[in-house]
């Protein structure tokens, strides 16, 4: 795939439009970025802003829920969606001359949805299925949990689906009062991606599109002002313990990030990485061992992830601790360092070798930076980070004393 052109302009109603133009591209992606997610949920009503997310796709004035499946599908198209911490992303992708038709219905969705009452009971039991199907799965339920442990009880802590109890007190005028505040949010960013300009984009989408509205008050994420982060556990009937550890860390504006991402994949993000070596690889304490870091627009974490037999709890542990202590005393080393950087840039380029990636990256890029900012760019970020860098976010950020831990362990 050829390299895109990413361009960006405000649009008549307020919206800001992100284009990644593709000349080679026979596909068409769009998507709308809304500033808003789970941490947007009013108190007493976790989950809220899925449940919009999944109600959406029940019907507007215009059509109902068979016929936004039948009418996309017979062009040979695709809808999905995603709720994260901070943000719902809705999409559409199909073939190129499909985009006039993605933008009708993606946006009847968005703007339009008309919460039908009888729709709304049969979603909360799908969606309680799925927060069953989650806290059933280990490997899953530990993300919850260690959120949990770093943030409570701040809502970025809470489960984006909620739970049984708190989705039971979400109704057709909670849902409605979701998408009325939250859907028409000025920072709202629709991208689009193909063999488009930013004129044809723009001239294609605008008429779809309602006007922009000030953006409500949220709920600011201060590390300083949470209680320190806690120790949770969660008892239940299973072989395997499974573990994780947390570290707060800057957001996702901060310099340091490139850093922080570098320092992930020397730790964990890969097979050669540290902890994989040492715990898969020497010790065999696990089957799988990882690190990722997940950053909000004021903070973010560093977690490591681990399913361990029980009595490898303690070794293991010991293990981890010594590679964050050598991290903190010593750095990366030269050869890592530079392997890092490789497995960042190559996976970057193998991420972007599809139309609707590009579309999501110039999205996403707008909505949480306010600047389009390529993929080229930032891997020139991460080829001038030092070793320097490395162990000076390592010592800031993994602090012991200031650890989050979480675990679900046999009964």
């Amino acid at each position: 795939m050829s390299r895109a052109r990413y361009e960006t302009t405000t649009l008549p109603g307020g919206f800001r439009l992100a284009v990644a133009t593709l000349p080679d591209s026979e596909c068409a992606a769009l998507s709308i970025h809304l500033g808003a997610g789970s941490r947007d949920d009013p108190a007493g009503q976790s989950g809220l802003a899925h449940f919009v997310e999944h109600m959406v796709f029940k019907g507007t004035a215009r059509r109902d829920a068979r016929a936004i499946s039948m009418e996309t599908e017979d062009a040979g198209a695709s809808l999905n969606a995603c709720t994260s911490e901070d943000n719902v992303t809705y999409e559409a992708r199909g073939d190129a001359e499909t985009l006039p038709l993605l933008a009708d219905v993606l946006s009847d969705l968005v703007w339009n949805a008309s919460f039908p009452e009888s729709e709304i009971a049969l979603e909360r039991d799908v969606i309680g299925e799925e927060i069953v199907m989650y806290r059933e799965s280990p490997t899953d339920h530990i993300g919850d949990l260690i959120s949990a442990a770093l943030w409570s009880p701040h809502p970025v802590g809470d489960p984006i689906a909620g739970t049984e109890q708190s989705i039971a007190r979400i109704d057709r005028a909670a849902l409605a009062g979701f998408r009325d505040v939250q859907h028409f949010r000025k920072d709202t960013v629709i991208a689009v991606a193909g063999p488009f300009t930013l004129d044809q984009a723009a001239a294609v989408v605008a008429p779809h599109l309602p006007g922009s509205r000030e953006l409500p008050a949220g709920i600011p994420l201060d590390p300083a002002a949470l209680v320190a982060p806690r120790h949770l556990t969660d008892r239940r009937d299973t072989e395997q313990l499974q573990l994780a550890l947390g570290f707060r860390t800057p957001g996702r504006r901060d310099p340091r990030r490139h850093a922080l991402r570098l320092l992930a994949m020397i730790l964990g993000e890969s097979a050669s990485s540290r902890l994989f070596q040492e715990l898969r690889e020497k010790r065999g304490l696990c089957y799988q061992i990882s690190c990722d870091v997940n950053l909000f627009a004021e903070a973010g974490s560093l977690e490591i992830h681990a399913g361990l037999d029980p009595d490898a709890r303690e070794e293991s542990l010991d293990c981890i601790r010594r590679e964050l202590d050598d991290l903190r005393r010593h750095g990366p080393r030269a050869d890592e360092l530079a392997r890092a950087k490789r497995l960042a840039v190559s996976q970057t380029k193998m991420a972007m070798e599809s139309t609707a990636a590009h579309a999501s990256w110039a999205g996403d890029c707008l909505l949480q930076y306010d600047q389009l900012v390529t993929p080229e760019e930032v891997r020139i970020e991460w080829e001038k980070v030092t070793a320097d860098e490395i162990q000076a976010i390592a010592c800031e950020v993994l602090d012991e004393s200031r650890q989050a831990l979480a675990e679900i362990v046999p009964q």
